[in-house]
């Protein structure tokens, strides 16, 4: 019978070594893979299950047990693959970490001693070459190469990094600021550290594979068969904390973690990263040509750890585990935890006592190998483990349920930040891990159950939290354009213009102007407006045509108190109206936002909102086109030509006092021309009372400041109003053109004004006092006080009948009150002329 095959595949990472040995697996009947992580294990599983079924499939960590029964393929951590189960095909990947000081003892052992009975195949970097060799003369040793190429890029600033990149640090804190300057720079990143469970760890993968976020910060946990779509690796360190001292990476070590870098024949980019001034790691010339060339030192010792132990006593357990090896390229272990965690508990007596026979001590030894996953120290690692070897040596031999139920209920809390999740997840790992003793608990399926899903749902909160710490979705999806990668992602306009990349809003459109997210900074809001000027250019085409097309009514003028008017379309501003060579033939600026559009789109829309503004100012003011009639009119004396210009030019409002030698010099036929064209020659103005209406008003005001080149204006009148208090900082022409007068500080429509003048002079009698209809207050909005000043101006004095108020009528003659409610005088007297002196 032929000897079982012994094959070593060495060499550097993407080289097709994983996939070579599953397939290789697979042709067989039977077969057991053993992994580095227990992350890996997962995913093989997951590709074998896809291959073979389920129900062939095992999976076997120290935290997860998938085995259905009659199951012929098994994937596990290296410490879990079962002794009691003989496959024709065994694989152990990553055998160079059989030279690491804690963990080594295990790869070494199944180096030495796990084989398939028709097919052993082991795994790992061609470092291991050279021991390979003199340890298993019969292999046969098989050199692949990379698929790809990675080659030194040099060192970049954070700002300079390109996208698909990954940094790599060694400690919590250097990784958590690394993927906060990544958030606030780039959009964010995701996180990946072996302190992370598995599934918070896949969740973060999947982050980044998913395009989601386009950098990476991880440990050198990376460098474990995590296959990711990684085009350049950045160092931000090249140092760590061994457990013993700070040491900077072997070029092994580098090139493991570097050649994350390019997938299959994807070639890739490594580096280091510059933190501004300061500066940054630097990697040395002869690294480089090390990573590049993948020829490195090759690994000249092994971690050993005596498998053979002696269960008599305790004493002698220790002094089984403290053997030495008998060859020189083997080195005892020194740094094992468990071991550890053993001589600590040696030194109790009530567990020495207890672990007086073989069996208890395989009991005490099998406890010892609880992995320390909170990182507590051997101290405090002994602690748990000694109060469960008691609990498993007393009473029917299993963990009280009142203990791990009152455990895992404190653990279920999602509550709390990332360190705090962080803490209660590794904690849920020794109870998974617990449960999956089947020997130490009464209902170990149940309790397997629980512990799982409760790390599961931790874990998804941890990557939560990590999530909205160092992902701001909306500055990733922003890069991701900028950069030109997110062309196909969808641009969203809501019906309140909100719009969104990808699902994230950056601002909204209102019209055709954007407006970044008030929330954004400033340097997030230059992104934003970017974003939208590359994107929006269709849209607002679209718009363009739009109003082009677009009826009447869709438009409407905005006067504010604000200057200059504006046009809006659809509730949105397009245009403001400027000054042009008449007041009635006013010129309209474009918003800027519209000037982005094509040159030929703009000429249309400007000549669109032209054609509506001159609409609707012949619409509104129509009755100004009467006059101008007028003052064509040959019948019509010069005087009430001359008239009618003044009052198209004043947009139909004018006080009478100036016009007096003009009206007197008019004839009959004049004013019936005048009447004709609507013109009411009041007893304080002449107006044309069409142009009162609310809108024409509105019209009239907007074009009046115009002409009048002002840069603020009082806001207008409220449709309907009557009188109100006036503000004595508004211009002097501003109440007329509303359609009011300023009598002793209040505002008053001309037209109640004039209806009030023609009540009184009906119901007077001559020279004798009468006493007014006394809802003409009401009727004006105004009380008794400011009743009387109007009485004043037009030209009646208070008197009594009967004890009560009248008045009686002295003529206009007298002068009138301000509208500050000071006498005014004359414009033909001389302290008329007196007041307009200025020292």
């Amino acid at each position: 019978m032929a000897a079982p095959k012994l094959t070593a595949v060495l060499g550097p990472t993407n080289t097709g070594k994983t996939h070579l040995a599953v397939t290789r697996m697979c042709g067989h009947a039977s077969g057991m893979m053993g992994f580095p992580l227990r992350l890996l294990a997962r995913e093989v599983y997951d590709r074998v299950v896809a291959i073979k079924g389920r129900a062939q499939v095992a999976l076997v960590t120290g935290e997860e047990k998938i085995v259905p029964d009659g199951a012929r393929y098994w994937l596990c951590t290296a410490e879990a693959m079962p002794t009691d189960i003989h496959p024709e095909f065994i694989a152990i990947d990553e055998v160079q970490l059989a030279a690491d000081p804690e963990r080594g003892h295990v790869f070494t052992d199944r180096l030495l001693h796990r084989r398939g009975t028709a097919e052993t195949m082991l795994l790992g970097a061609s470092t291991m070459i050279p021991m390979v060799r003199r340890l298993l003369p019969d292999a046969f040793i098989e050199s692949r190469p990379r698929f790809s190429q990675i080659t030194h890029a040099g060192p970049k600033k954070l700002s300079r990094l390109p996208r698909r990149a990954a940094l790599i640090a060694f400690s919590v804190e250097e990784v958590y600021a690394l993927a906060e300057m990544l958030r606030r720079q780039k959009g964010g990143a995701a996180v990946v550290m072996g302190a992370l469970s598995p599934r918070t760890r896949n969740a973060q993968v999947d982050l980044y594979q998913s395009g989601e976020v386009d950098y990476l910060v991880a440990t050198d946990a990376i460098g474990m068969g995590l296959n990711m779509d990684i085009d350049h690796i950045a160092f931000a360190a090249l140092s760590k904390f061994d457990g013993q001292r700070n040491r900077r990476l072997s070029p092994a070590e580098m090139a493991q973690i570097a050649g994350r870098a390019g997938r299959y024949q994807t070639d890739g980019t490594f580096g280091t990263l510059v933190y501004g001034d300061a500066g940054g790691p630097e990697l040395q010339e002869p690294e480089v040509e090390a990573i590049e060339s993948h020829d490195f030192t090759p690994v000249k010792r092994l971690t050993w750890r005596n498998a053979r132990l002696d269960w008599r006593s305790l004493p002698s357990l220790i002094q089984s585990l403290e053997q030495r090896p008998e060859r020189d390229d083997l080195a005892r272990t020194n740094r094992a935890t468990d071991e550890a965690v053993l001589k600590l508990l040696a030194e109790d007596p009530v567990i020495a006592g207890r672990a007086g026979s073989p069996e208890r001590l395989r009991i005490l030894w099998s406890v010892c190998n609880l992995p320390d996953y909170r990182k507590s120290g051997a101290k405090e690692h002994a602690r748990l483990a000694a109060r469960i070897f008691l609990n498993l040596t007393e009473g029917d031999g299993h963990i009280p349920t009142d203990w791990i139920a009152a455990e895992v209920a404190r653990l279920d809390d999602r509550q709390g930040g990332i360190d705090a999740l962080s803490h209660r997840i590794s904690a849920a790992r020794t109870w998974t891990y617990i449960s999956h003793r089947e020997a130490w608990l009464a209902n170990p399926r149940l309790w397997a159950d629980r512990t799982r899903a409760l790390e599961e749902k931790l874990s998804d909160a941890l990557h939560e939290r990590l999530r909205q710490r160092f992902v701001d979705r909306r500055t990733s999806v922003l890069m991701r354009d900028l950069a030109g990668g997110a062309d196909m992602l969808p641009l969203e306009i809501d019906g309140d213009g909100t719009v969104a990349i990808g699902g994230e809003e950056i601002g909204t459109l209102t019209g055709f102007r954007f407006t970044a997210e008030t929330a954004a900074k400033a340097g997030e809001k230059k992104r934003l407006i970017a974003a939208a000027e590359r994107r929006l250019s269709g849209e607002l085409a679209k718009r363009g045509a739009e109003l082009i097309a677009a009826p009447d009514h869709e438009f409407e003028l905005a006067l504010t108190g604000k200057l200059p008017p504006r046009i809006l379309w659809r509730g949105a501003r397009v245009a403001r109206i400027h000054g042009g060579p008449t007041a009635l033939r006013p010129r309209i600026r474009l918003a800027r936002a519209i000037g982005a559009l094509d040159a030929g789109l703009t000429v249309r829309m400007a000549e669109k909102l032209s054609s509506w503004l001159s609409a609707r100012i012949e619409h509104h003011l129509a009755p100004l086109a009467l006059l101008a009639k007028t003052a064509d009119s040959q019948n019509a004396s010069p005087a009430a030509r001359g008239l009618a210009v003044q009052m198209i030019e004043a947009l139909g409002v004018l006080e009478k006092r100036p016009l007096a030698p003009l009206l007197a010099s008019m004839t009959g036929e004049d004013r019936a021309l005048l009447s004709k064209a609507g013109v009411t020659i009041g007893i304080t103005h002449l107006f044309v009372s069409g142009l009162l209406r609310p809108a024409p008003t509105r019209w009239r005001l907007a074009l009046w400041a115009i002409a009048s080149g002002l840069e603020k204006m009082p806001q207008p009148p409220a449709p309907g109003i009557v009188s109100f208090a006036a503000d004595p900082a508004a211009p002097d022409a501003f109440y007329p053109v509303a359609g009011f007068t300023v009598i002793g500080g209040r505002a008053i429509r001309l037209d109640m004004i004039e209806r009030l003048s023609r009540a009184l002079h009906t119901q007077r009698k001559g020279m004798k006092p009468f006493m007014p209809d006394e809802n003409w207050v009401p009727t004006l909005g105004l009380d008794a006080a400011d009743f009387g000043k109007v009485m004043r101006a037009l030209g009646y004095r208070r008197t009594e009948i009967d004890g009560r108020r009248a008045f009686l009528w002295r003529g206009l003659d007298r002068p009138v009150r301000d509208r500050r409610g000071e006498r005014a005088p004359s414009p033909h007297s001389p302290f008329a002329a007196l007041k307009a002196l200025k020292v």
